[in-house]
């Protein structure tokens, strides 16, 4: 279990990790995520002690890390995964890992058949790809058979076959019991792979949930509605709680509000409907509407320069 209570840390003037409070717990694949320089890397890298925090603590599985005597036994972690001597060998990279916790040979063997590297563990790691690197980092983060995994971007530069790998190894581990807690930018990876979120922005929680509730929004419905009155319907509809988004001129995006609600409203109005459909939410979507007022940097139009949200004509 990973546990943090109001975790802060600051660089000068920055705070990158706003008192935030949560828990990981084993058994699950609990997802981690936020815009860029939301604070992502800076927590995990506070969960194992390569940062100190400003303020408050976090612990794993009831220690800080640096209290743990043998934490490869404890905590596998991947967060930078070319942090490798690139004149060494991918065998001898983690031979010499080993040897740190009296981890036998036969463990490093099988943690490099278990991540595919069999092939390539006696090339050097500076020839390795974004790819390869990325199963030497997680064969480095099983060495010890920890009951706790970090993993940030595990699968970047995978190809399809390696992020399917990355996907069952660990829903294998969490069904193990072991907890597993986990980064990534494919949000549609994150839908299969995650049983729990945990989504920071600003180096503040904006929410912690099972991947459900993130998804329904606190089961939040949302209906495309076309019609030839789209003006009149939203005024029919509209009431605390509810959300109307014009899409289009005869289209209407209602949140808040169950399709039958909406047929009803339109009908005791005598409002013409030529499309109701109830809207699957995506992860992608969610995320975006949990986040959209906390991303640090923007993308411009093409010919704009992309600025730090907040910033522009009048900020």
């Amino acid at each position: 279990m990973i546990e943090a209570h109001a975790l802060t840390k600051r660089f000068g003037g920055k705070t990158a990790v706003d008192g935030i409070t949560f828990s990981v717990q084993p058994g699950k694949v609990t997802g981690f995520l936020g815009p860029n320089g939301a604070g992502k890397s800076t927590t995990m890298r506070l969960i194992v002690g390569l940062d100190h925090p400003t303020a408050g603590n976090v612990s794993v599985n009831g220690k800080p890390y640096d209290r743990h005597r043998m934490p490869l036994h404890e905590v596998g972690a991947l967060l930078e995964a070319k942090a490798v001597h690139p004149k060494r060998t991918a065998y001898n990279h983690l031979r010499a890992m080993a040897a740190t916790e009296s981890i036998p040979a036969s463990r490093v063997r099988e943690v490099i058949e278990l991540t595919g590297l069999g092939p390539a563990a006696r090339k050097r790691v500076g020839g390795f790809s974004l790819g390869m690197g990325q199963r030497l980092g997680i064969a480095a983060a099983l060495l010890g058979d920890p009951q706790t995994l970090i993993l940030d971007e595990p699968v970047n530069g995978l190809d399809p076959e390696g992020v399917k790998w990355v996907r069952f190894l660990v829903k294998g581990l969490a069904a193990e019991g072991r907890t597993i807690f986990i980064s990534s930018h494919l949000m549609s990876e994150m839908a299969l792979t995650a049983d729990h979120l945990i989504v920071i922005g600003r180096g503040r929680i904006l929410a912690d949930a099972p991947i459900e509730t993130v998804l329904t929004g606190g089961k939040r419905d949302r209906v495309l509605v076309r019609t030839d009155d789209a003006g009149a319907l939203g005024a029919a509809v509209g009431s605390p709680g509810v959300e109307v988004r014009r899409t289009a001129a005869d289209e209407l995006e209602i949140l808040g509000l169950p399709a039958r609600s909406i047929a009803e409203a339109a009908f005791a109005r005598g409002i013409l409907i030529t499309g109701l459909i109830p809207q699957q939410v995506s992860l992608e979507d969610a995320y975006m509407e949990l986040t959209g007022g906390e991303v640090e940097y923007r993308s411009g139009q093409p010919g704009e320069q992309a600025l730090p949200a907040g910033e522009g004509q009048g900020a």
